[in-house]
């Protein structure tokens, strides 16, 4: 079992950055392809990034391709989202997740989740 928990969110600027991580709990994190997620107030959760538990492989949304990072670091149980270039409709409750020796984007093929940190990016 995984416990996820993220921080680092907050309110900043269209066109500023922002470093959100996810700090798991566990010895078989580094078994765990691990996602990013978000949800706007009245918005469905939608896949941002995820990142195989291999680490080669990495998976982006259209939307943020190019401007968001996903990266892991298995030594220290965590996954970071570096956000670049934000823009207001990125505004939403991150969420981190975990999924056990598989990728994917679906929200449905993913076991564990954080409980979210907010990213508020104002105009």
């Amino acid at each position: 079992q995984v416990q996820l928990v993220e921080s680092g969110g907050g309110l900043v600027q269209a066109g500023g950055s922002l470093r959100v991580s996810c700090a798991g709990s566990g010895r078989t994190f580094a078994s765990y392809t691990m996602g990013w997620f978000r949800q706007a107030p009245g918005k469905e959760r939608e896949f941002v990034a995820a990142i195989s538990w291999r680490g080669g492989n990495t998976y982006y949304a259209d939307s943020v391709k190019g401007r968001f990072t996903i990266s892991r670091d298995n030594s220290k149980n965590t996954v970071y989202l570096q956000m670049n270039n934000l823009k207001p409709e990125d505004t939403a409750v991150y969420y981190c997740a975990a999924r056990y020796y598989s990728d994917g984007s679906s929200p449905r093929g993913y076991s564990y989740w954080g409980q979210g940190t907010q990213v508020t990016i104002s105009s």
